[in-house]
């Protein structure tokens, strides 16, 4: 098996871990977190998202949250952004790095932003563009790149035309979500293989739910296409408000044990990554899904 010496673990738990816990979990604990997974060895992390609060009430202390983690020079917090008064809202806040999200599905995406993917695209453009000027790290994830909770599986082509249209527009990172987790190992070969053929500028991601338990396995399956960045959830948090029955991202211990094992560098601490489970587990509504913390 062909691997890379070392892989990208990137944190979204703060952010797409919690959004979707039903009870809202006090700002000093998510800052706790947050400072939890950077001495773990995180180096890049969703720290929170600028959203309305009506839809997601769980990010209502976005601006507090970044008051609070101090923003360490080593680490990027990266922030969620869905349209320009999130934008806004970010620059005035001292954010470095957003990330920007336009469904492949336009019912989705109309779930999810109040309008088509088109109109997404079109308006989001002007906003990476003062992003741009601002020296922002642009990341820019495809949601439901693989299949939609309203639509069905997505077409490939429809996801290659958005990465090549987002990587004209500069952008640094496209993430290829697997929303509601129902990609399999081939499907994601295939995409992201097909995704590399277009040689874009921007690195490319991985980002997968665990609904139907092959989060790991395409993991492999990417890495096998030549990813060797990661989106993962401690504890296995997550889900989505707008896609009904997905459920958390790939466990962050996990797949650090598990690429450990495969003799793959991560550079992060698996036994402090382990208290960042037992942090965080007193707040999550649900059992977490990982199993490492289990054994």
């Amino acid at each position: 098996m062909k691997l890379p010496k070392r892989v990208e673990v990137i944190e979204v738990g703060p952010r797409d871990g919690l959004q979707n816990e039903p009870g809202f979990i006090p700002t000093e604990q998510k800052i706790a977190l947050i400072h939890a997974l950077g001495k773990a060895g995180i180096r890049r992390m969703e720290a929170t998202s600028f959203v309305h609060p009506v839809y997601v009430p769980q990010m209502r202390d976005a601006a507090e949250v970044l008051q609070g983690i101090g923003q360490r020079e080593d680490v990027q917090y990266m922030v969620l952004i869905p349209n320009e008064k999130g934008y806004e809202r970010a620059e005035a806040n001292g954010v470095r790095a957003v990330s920007f999200v336009t469904g492949a599905s336009d019912t989705f995406n109309q779930r999810n932003v109040k309008m088509g993917r088109e109109d997404s695209l079109s308006r989001m453009a002007a906003v990476i563009a003062r992003a741009k000027a601002a020296g922002m790290f642009i990341r820019y994830n495809i949601a439901t790149a693989f299949w939609c909770p309203y639509e069905g599986r997505v077409d490939p082509a429809v996801v290659l035309d958005m990465a090549e249209r987002l990587d004209r527009l500069d952008v640094d990172e496209i993430v290829l979500c697997d929303t509601i987790g129902r990609a399999n190992p081939q499907q994601v070969h295939d995409l992201f293989g097909r995704c590399f053929g277009l040689q874009p500028h921007a690195l490319l991601t991985a980002h997968f739910h665990d609904t139907y338990g092959t989060a790991q396995a395409n993991i492999i399956a990417a890495l096998q296409a030549g990813v060797t960045r990661f989106d993962t959830s401690i504890g296995g948090l997550g889900g989505c408000p707008f896609a009904p029955g997905a459920a958390g991202n790939a466990a962050t211990e996990d797949v650090v044990f598990m690429l450990g094992e495969m003799g793959v560098e991560t550079g992060i601490d698996l036994p402090a990554l382990l208290s960042c489970v037992e942090l965080i587990k007193p707040c999550a509504s649900r059992e977490l899904t990982g199993h490492v913390h289990k054994v």
